[in-house]
């Protein structure tokens, strides 16, 4: 089974509803924009990893390790994982965490997959994405209505973003959208991770620079966020979910 760690009652988390805002806002910085074409709002999520699991829901191929606590998610597992952030986006928005892909030695230290998915959902279950009972099998989440970025390492030579149909066979991959051989993973080297669903807008950065961008003209504007990873050791830290504006709101 899962292993959760943490006080999971207690919530770093800022909602959009009006009441006392969280204590995990204070030491929130709103990060600069990446593109000219939007600004960055207020900050509607946020998750430092001091207070356990409550956000996060796993599903995992083979049993593993997953805590939260002292300001790190702690991802250690040896098959296919995929961690849901419980809670429905409504775009325009970016979502900023910071990663770390783990060489030291242990049994799932593969540098293999630092991977997710946006503004996911599933056409059979399309108010819960929990509802479909995936089994952390990679093939499962074919069906699902998504952006997948997909960063490889060692021996995972590829660095993908597609655009996930609704269709359990087919994936598209346009050519501009295949990195590999790539831009993969260092091991032990923290990188920021950016997401953007901005409507047609549709970008991933790491560390500042864009790797992916499209322009959907029938984009996903809500959906959920998850992290994905295969026989993997991972760190991560500093979840922040913002708001997009137009560059030139006032």
């Amino acid at each position: 089974m899962l292993k959760i760690e943490g006080l999971a009652g207690l919530l770093l988390l800022v909602t959009l509803s009006p009441g006392p805002r969280s204590f995990a806002q204070a030491n929130v910085v709103k990060p600069a924009s990446p593109d000219v074409r939007f600004r960055v709002g207020r900050l509607l999520y946020s998750d430092d990893f001091r207070h356990g699991l409550a956000n996060w829901t796993a599903e995992e191929e083979k049993a593993g390790k997953v805590e939260a606590s002292h300001g790190v998610l702690d991802i250690d597992v040896p098959a296919g994982l995929t961690l849901w952030f419980r809670h429905k986006l409504q775009g325009p928005i970016i979502i900023t965490y910071k990663a770390t892909v783990i060489a030291a030695g242990g049994p799932n230290d593969d540098v293999t997959d630092l991977n997710c998915f946006w503004m996911a959902t599933d056409p059979a279950h399309p108010n819960d994405i929990l509802a479909g009972h995936r089994s952390g099998k990679f093939s499962d989440y074919n069906d699902l209505l998504t952006y997948y970025v997909g960063v490889g390492g060692r021996g995972n030579k590829t660095t993908r973003f597609r655009r996930y149909i609704g269709s359990k066979t087919v994936r598209p991959l346009r050519p501009q959208d295949d990195l590999s051989p790539g831009n993969l993973i260092v091991p032990n080297r923290t990188v920021t991770i950016q997401l953007v669903a901005d409507g047609p807008l549709i970008q991933y950065y790491l560390n500042g620079g864009k790797l992916f961008e499209m322009v959907d003209p029938h984009p996903y504007t809500s959906g959920w966020f998850a992290i994905r990873t295969v026989h993997n050791h991972m760190r991560i830290q500093d979840l922040r979910i913002f708001r997009l504006l137009p560059a030139a709101s006032r």
